[in-house]
């Protein structure tokens, strides 16, 4: 156990005292914590030491918010780059102040609970005790210990056993954003099948390790909830069955859902060859001296930006789906227990720093 860590603390999951997603949860760690809007009881946020910058301008706060409705022009804008990209993961850690940060990849934001419940373990034995999400829907640990650059073999053992580490070769490229309420309700379809079908994909080939560990994908099912986001290649649906292709900052052909994973998966094979590599090597799509593909006009089927659901029970779920704030992005111990608490089905960390929680159905 690291030192400051509570002695006392255990993950308690027993029974809500509320009908809503707040209970009480019983920790001693409960004695350091403080309120906020007096129905979450968290622990103080970790201090903001040698952060990490988000990229592509994804900038939020910790309560839904709006995108203003920007349409997408081609834009080639080469950068020199003088270095590799420095985003963290179990195999490159970050050297923060607090001790090693590591970041890790959520392919559309899903969580099982027994992950979850094995990151807080993590967090608990090896890190600061929280979790921290990312306005790209991942979740990274702070404060890990790590020699020479590497995190300690206990701690790598610790993650992988959490099964969020599939592919260590691959780990850094596996940025995949889908709009978070994709297959739960509404949108034009689900796209989590295909997130997965893409994941696979990049994991398959040893080309795509050549990826810059910056570069997104982004997936929105037509609802405009997350393609307002800049990203390298993207798909929105603009119906059940296609969608159109975004690369960079232009707009790419319309294509059938099925053949879109094919497609993505090209461009990103284009953009490894186009890049190079070294220190100079561009980090996305954007950078390019020159285009991918010849850009296309927008589809007006992919429609408006919309925002973030409101917190709370998100409507047409039957009650079976919760929007949970979580305050300045920090999972502590007792909000974690409090979603664990529920038994849910799974939990989709979102990039607004909130997780929506999706029950059983009985």
């Amino acid at each position: 156990m690291r030192r400051g860590r509570s002695p006392g603390f255990r993950l308690d999951v027993g029974r809500s005292t509320f009908p809503g997603l707040h209970p009480v949860v019983r920790s001693p760690l409960l004695d350091s914590a403080r309120t906020v809007d007096s129905t979450v009881t968290v622990a103080r946020a970790a201090p903001a030491l040698n952060r990490l910058p988000e990229h592509h301008g994804i900038g939020t706060v910790s309560t839904p918010c709006h995108h203003s409705d920007v349409d997408r022009t081609p834009s080639i804008s080469p950068t020199h780059r003088e270095r590799v990209d420095l985003c963290p993961g179990v195999q490159r850690p970050w050297p923060a102040e607090d001790g090693a940060l590591v970041r890790l990849r959520l392919i559309g934001g899903v969580l099982s609970p027994a992950a979850l419940a094995g990151l807080v373990e993590v967090a608990h034995e090896h890190g600061d005790g929280n979790l921290h999400l990312t306005k790209r829907a991942n979740l990274q640990l702070r404060a890990l210990p790590a020699t020479d650059g590497r995190l300690a073999p206990r701690v790598v053992d610790a993650i992988t056993s959490t099964g969020l580490l599939p592919s260590p070769s691959h780990e850094l490229v596996r940025n995949v954003m889908v709009s978070p309420l994709s297959g739960v309700v509404g949108g034009r379809t689900d796209l989590r099948p295909l997130a997965a079908e893409l994941d696979r994909g990049l994991c398959a080939d040893p080309v795509y390790a050549g990826l810059s560990a910056r570069f997104l994908f982004l997936l929105d099912d037509g609802r405009g909830d997350v393609h307002g986001r800049t990203c390298d290649l993207g798909l929105v649906a603009v119906d059940s069955t296609h969608g159109q292709l975004r690369i960079g900052d232009a707009w790419g052909e319309v294509v059938p859902l099925s053949e879109s994973v094919d497609a993505l998966l090209a461009l990103a094979r284009d953009f490894v060859s186009a890049r190079g590599a070294g220190p100079t090597a561009p980090w996305h799509v954007s950078e390019l001296a020159s285009p991918l593909r010849a850009p296309e006009p927008r589809d007006p089927r992919t429609g408006s930006l919309t925002a973030a659901p409101a917190y709370g029970v998100v409507p047409d779920t039957d009650s079976r789906v919760e929007h949970v704030g979580v305050p300045a992005g920090v999972l502590t111990p007792e909000l974690a227990a409090a979603l664990l608490d529920r038994r849910p089905r799974r939990l989709l960390v979102t990039p607004w720093r909130s997780v929506l929680v999706e029950d059983r159905i009985v």
